[in-house]
């Protein structure tokens, strides 16, 4: 079966989903000891989360891009992850979500979240045909999600490196076995609907 253009896969559970993000040590290092987003977080800035793992290896580096060394799995709630995508507002301008730009730019300007559907990748961090979410916290969203919606947060970086060493000895099939399993999320179209580019 196609993989639809515009899909949520994640790692989730009954009651939580996981994004990741990445750091500079400073600052994931304390997260992950304390399961916590430090003081020194900015909870007044935009954050990133990102449900696709691959999409975070495309964007980090696998680990390896400064100020991105630490590489996080979040395990936030999915009342959380709804709440900020009943909220959210398309990044771009989409004829035919929005009634005119005037309008889209208003919302975006109000919402505090956002979203942005870019490639997903695959093992060698190639463009795939389809899209991955990236959501956007800001405001309201940002400090829940670092004082509310977080459950765990666990430190990735050790098997973002495994997995970057077997893909580049051409070990796909191995590198493909240790990937987090990511399933369509189940969202209603309904939620989705105003987030269609």
């Amino acid at each position: 079966m196609e993989e639809p253009q515009h899909r949520i896969r994640a790692v989730y559970s009954e009651s939580t989903i996981t994004v990741y993000q990445a750091y500079a040590p400073e600052i994931g290092l304390p997260a992950v000891q304390e399961g916590r987003f430090p003081a020194a977080w900015k909870r007044d800035r935009m954050t990133w989360i990102k449900p696709s793992f691959l999409w975070m290896m495309y964007r980090c580096g696998w680990g390896a891009k400064e100020g991105q060394e630490t590489v996080l799995a979040v395990e936030i709630s999915r009342d959380g992850f709804e709440w900020a995508l009943t909220n959210a507002c398309l990044s771009n301008y989409a004829r035919g979500t929005h009634p005119d730009r005037a309008t889209w730019q208003r919302q975006l300007k109000r919402a505090p979240a956002r979203v942005q559907w870019d490639p997903e990748r695959d093992l060698q961090l190639q463009s795939r045909p389809y899209r991955s979410l990236q959501l956007g916290l800001s405001g309201e969203a940002s400090r829940r999600y670092a004082d509310e919606w977080t459950i765990a947060i666990r430190d990735v970086t050790p098997l973002a490196h495994e997995i970057r060493a077997m893909v580049k000895g051409g070990e796909l099939d191995s590198a493909t076995r240790l990937l987090p399993e990511e399933r369509p999320y189940p969202v209603g179209d309904e939620l989705l609907a105003h987030l269609r580019e």
